[in-house]
Parts: structure tokens; C-alpha cells; sequence
């Protein structure tokens, strides 16, 4: 699993500043539902992947998203 390769893409799809700590990163703020949208569509583009709707739903943090990610990613 390419940890650089989701880092990039959830700064580009969330607009994040650089000095972000992705670990504290959580649905809310920079990231409403249409970023959430966003951040999906680039990380299934990205990644060569399909994400099923209950994870697109259960993706509410970066450490989530990085547990999802796992099971699409081996």
C-alpha cells in the first residue's frame, strides 16, 4: 500500500495546508460532503480500486480511511 501516494490525495481533494496532521484528520470542517465525494472519486481513480458504498459511508477519518483502504489494497 502507497501510504505517499493516499497522503497526496487527500491534500489535493481536501485542500489541505501542508503542515496537516492527517492522524487527527476527521470528517468535518475542510472535509463536508462534497469534499468527501471528491476525496472518494480520486482515491478509487489514484488507486485503480472500486470502494463499496458502506466503506465510502464508514471513511469518516484518515485512520479509517487508511483501515478501509487496506482491505482494497494488499
Amino acid at each position: 500500500m502507497d501510504i505517499k501516494k493516499i497522503e497526496k490525495v487527500f491534500f489535493s481533494s481536501l485542500n489541505l495546508e501542508k503542515n496537516t496532521d492527517l492522524s487527527q484528520l476527521e470528517y468535518g470542517n475542510n472535509w463536508d460532503s462534497i469534499a468527501h465525494m471528491k476525496l472518494i472519486a480520486q482515491l478509487e481513480k489514484k488507486m485503480k480500486i472500486a470502494i463499496d458504498i458502506d466503506d465510502v459511508i464508514d471513511m469518516s477519518s484518515y485512520n479509517k480511511a487508511i483501515k478501509i483502504l487496506k482491505k482494497y489494497l494488499k
